[in-house]
């Protein structure tokens, strides 16, 4: 299988398996259904764990009212109250929101940085089952339901349209998105093995992009962590060049190893043959 390894930054990217057969068209849309349901997840468990901590979102005319809505009404069994006033303090049971909490934390794992060190490739069904097990756990915390203007309620629904976040500016189109690899664009029209060629076995760091932005900016020929090793080694040999420097003492002469006729005496086998007295 031919390894994606999409990346935009060092915190989004992710990798995908695909074959040399396989349509660029095709391709591109397989990865903007998971760069844009990586987003969704992200916007979607950030929502969630705040759900569990303080409740449902207030309607926006009645956020940030808790202190002067203090006693007006009646609070729950797990009341939790939101510093931010931006939602109710009407908390889960405890045991649900431990629930829903670890279920947006496995999910923020499946979609973290960490699966290309692990060589996890992701699915769209993957992200699918994360995205359905926080249903069923936000299920468990509110069998009733949530109100309309919930952010949690939309995400799961498909129906959110956040503005003003990095996320939204992230999201790709489909149909116009486009795959860069080593400064060359991939062709809708042709195939996947048209630009990586015929072995199976390649890996590439593929860019995705909105339309009209041009090549990418390619990446650096070394990693962070080459980098750092390289400059962590020069750094240890400029500090034994700089020991040596200062080192003019020449008791080494004395030593065995500077001793030129040390391979004769070996030859000879006198190499242990002591003066008396000598040791």
């Amino acid at each position: 299988m031919v390894v994606v390894h999409v990346k935009k930054t060092d915190i989004d990217q992710f990798l995908f398996e695909t074959s040399t057969s396989e349509s660029n068209d095709t391709l591109i849309r397989e990865l903007v259904a998971i760069w844009n349901m990586r987003l969704r997840l992200q916007r979607l468990t950030s929502a969630a764990l705040e759900l569990a901590k303080h409740g449902p979102q207030k309607p926006e005319a009645e956020r940030g009212l808790d202190e002067t809505k203090e006693g007006a009404e009646e609070r729950g069994p797990h009341f939790n109250p939101d510093p931010t006033g931006y939602r109710t303090g009407d908390a889960p049971a405890p045991s649900a929101a431990a629930t829903l909490t670890k279920t947006c934390e496995e999910a923020q794992a499946a979609i973290h940085k960490n699966q290309v060190a692990r060589k996890v490739a992701l699915t769209m069904s993957m992200l699918t089952e994360h995205l359905e097990l926080i249903r069923g756990a936000v299920t468990i915390c509110y069998p009733m339901g949530l109100p309309d203007h919930e952010i949690v309620r939309m995400e799961l629904e498909g129906s959110a349209e956040p503005v003003g976040t990095q996320s939204t500016a992230d999201v790709l189109d489909p149909d116009t998105a486009q795959l860069w690899w080593a400064g060359k664009e991939f062709h809708r029209d042709e195939t996947v093995g048209d630009r990586v060629g015929r072995n199976e076995k390649t890996k590439i760091i593929g860019k995705l992009q909105k339309r009209g932005g041009g090549a990418p900016v390619r990446e650096p020929a070394v990693s962070e962590e080459e980098r750092r090793a390289m400059m962590a080694h020069y750094f240890k040999k400029q500090e034994e060049l700089k020991k040596l420097a200062e080192d003019d003492d020449d008791e080494f002469h004395g030593a065995a190893w500077a001793d030129g006729t040390t391979l004769k005496r070996e030859l000879l086998g006198t190499s242990s043959v002591r003066m008396p007295g000598g040791r």
